[in-house]
């Protein structure tokens, strides 16, 4: 959106797979990347024969994220992406285009904590890479804590925040997307096969007891933005009142806009 519309904009999230889908739709510039040459490396990924290999076992056999016969080929695909390209861009994208593949043949209701007891109709169509539509104009990919973020992005007009409100972490409710950018084979738990580091990973956006609060107010104070839009969930840890004595504090005139859930 804003990005196509000409702004320069800057990403940033802590997980992988944010940082690498930022990577090909934030800071990859279309007019410096060969889509031709990427589309052929697409052509490559796509024509390989399936290995069972770590991401069959855990998530096809193990878990029901995929069918196994497209779980081999997200094994096979995986590990020829890094070695079919040594540019930084160029595998970022294509591991984008594996993440969106495998989004589309996966058997949940969204989130991966949990499978489908049956497997989804889309999860019975075969696995296969498109080109992700890249925008022209150059951005930046950051992959940092959100308090170190805002006291070095420089000055901006505009800061979107999307902050966890609850308990639930961003890292285990995309915890598969997190292993596949990462290429590693961590040991496992529970029905969804969990990382095992998604018992030790922790946010302080997602504590209780005004610690979240406390790190939401430090992000506002050091964010270098003439305006601020955040996105909130009346059912969070931080109460309304307090968010808006947050947001008047640092900038002033606060509005709220409700959004059905």
């Amino acid at each position: 959106g804003l990005k196509r519309a000409g702004f320069a904009v800057t990403a940033n999230d802590l997980a992988s797979y944010s940082e690498v889908l930022a990577q090909a739709y934030i800071a990859a510039d279309a007019r410096r990347v060969d889509a031709a040459a990427l589309q052929a490396m697409l052509e490559e990924l796509n024509a390989l024969p399936g290995t069972r290999g770590y991401f069959t076992r855990t998530f096809c056999e193990e878990a029901r994220y995929v069918q196994p016969a497209n779980g081999m080929r997200v094994d096979a695909i995986r590990a020829r992406i890094e070695t079919i390209t040594a540019d930084a861009t160029e595998r970022a994208i294509l591991l984008a285009a594996l993440l969106e593949a495998t989004d589309r043949v996966d058997s949940t209701t969204g989130l991966q904590m949990a499978y489908l007891k049956q497997w989804s109709a889309r999860s019975h169509r075969t696995l296969r890479l498109r080109l992700p539509i890249l925008l022209e104009g150059t951005g930046r990919a950051l992959r940092l804590d959100a308090r170190e973020a805002a006291r070095m992005l420089g000055q901006y007009d505009v800061a979107y925040l999307d902050p966890p409100y609850n308990q639930h972490s961003y890292y285990r409710n995309y915890h598969v997307w997190e292993t596949l950018v990462r290429g590693d084979a961590p040991s496992s738990y529970g029905v969804a096969r969990k990382r095992e580091d998604c018992r030790t990973t922790r946010s302080v956006f997602n504590a209780r007891g005004g610690v979240a609060e406390a790190a939401l107010g430090e992000v506002l104070a050091a964010l270098p933005a003439r305006h601020v839009i955040l996105s909130f969930s009346d059912e969070g840890f931080i109460a309304l009142g307090a968010l808006r004595e947050m947001l008047q504090a640092r900038f002033g005139e606060v509005a709220g806009v409700p959004v059905p859930s």
